[in-house]
């Protein structure tokens, strides 16, 4: 039942993803595209934006009760699936590019979650970890983050939008090991566990996460925007799983190597949905002006170009 939630809040999260990143091609149409923290609030503007956002908040509710029920090692690697189904949406929203390596890619990633969830059985585990281990988490998780972010400013759009989403995947991540706990103290009530620090990490995290990932997705690129969220979050979680909850796959020790390479060809697949990126350039943004010169060198040769410039 965990993994079918799951897989419904990976199906949410990619269809909110190509919904908010059509709201923001409609904003860059009019001049007023997304290109900083300060402008994310123009959103809220745009219609199909804000159903977007409602259907994010549906796929956090089906995470929160994969989580209540299942383990993160198992659930948060099914989110890979993200991926998987924001290729057709992102074609069909946003008019997004989609090639036959994608379509491999996300062939590879099912078949590598398909084998991980029959392999892989982790042990049950804990609900909570001590305080000094949340902290030591939360420094390891948010120092990478932040530098992704900073150099990311830096990079090619398809750049920025790995980075900026290998940076919100982490904090996703993160997130999820606080909602982990958050929902094993509602079972004592909606203010219990508003009495517990870890729900306002919960939320927090989750807020930056989400700031960043509207910025990854500002620029265009939604395959490697995606495939890097989808990719990160998984990683960290397990990571955390294993750290904070002491989830292990068990024994015999061909299931725990099984499953391992099962994860790791999800991941190789959604390596190879980035590496074939084809995107839109989002109008306005850097590198549109490439992209309008190219189309226009097709039609009236180099001389046309220079004279539209």
């Amino acid at each position: 039942m965990a993994a079918i939630f799951a897989l419904l809040a990976a199906f949410c999260f990619a269809l909110a993803a190509a919904l908010q990143q059509k709201g923001q091609f409609q904003l860059a149409e009019k001049g007023k595209e997304v290109s900083g923290v300060g402008s994310l609030f123009r959103m809220i503007t745009v219609p199909v934006w804000l159903f977007g956002s409602l259907i994010l908040l549906v796929g956090y509710a089906t995470q929160g009760i994969a989580l209540g029920s299942g383990r993160l090692v198992v659930v948060q690697p099914l989110l890979v699936m993200t991926v998987v189904f924001a290729l057709p949406l992102g074609y069909w929203i946003t008019q997004q590019f989609v090639v036959r390596r994608q379509v491999l890619g996300a062939v590879v990633i099912i078949a590598g979650l398909v084998l991980f969830v029959l392999v892989g059985d982790p042990d049950s585990g804990v609900s909570s970890a001590p305080a000094i281990e949340y902290l030591g988490a939360i420094v390891a998780v948010c120092i990478p983050s932040a530098l992704l972010v900073f150099y990311g400013t830096r990079a090619s759009p398809a750049g920025k939008a790995a980075m900026f989403g290998i940076s919100a995947g982490l904090l996703f991540g993160l997130s999820a090991s606080f909602a982990k706990t958050t929902i094993d103290q509602l079972s004592d009530g909606i203010l219990d566990a508003l009495s517990h620090p870890e729900a306002y990490a919960l939320l927090g995290f989750g807020l930056a996460a989400f700031g960043i990932q509207q910025l990854s997705l500002s620029t265009g690129q939604f395959a490697p925007a995606m495939a890097a969220v989808a990719v990160a979050n998984p990683v960290i979680s397990v990571i955390l799983g294993i750290v904070l909850f002491q989830e292990s796959l068990t024994r015999p020790a061909w299931h725990v190597l099984v499953a391992a390479l099962a994860l790791a060809a999800a991941f190789y697949g959604a390596y190879m949905i980035t590496a074939a990126n084809r995107e839109r350039q989002m109008p306005g943004g850097p590198g549109a002006r490439d992209v309008e010169d190219a189309g226009l060198r097709s039609r009236t040769g180099p001389e046309g170009a220079a004279a539209h410039r």
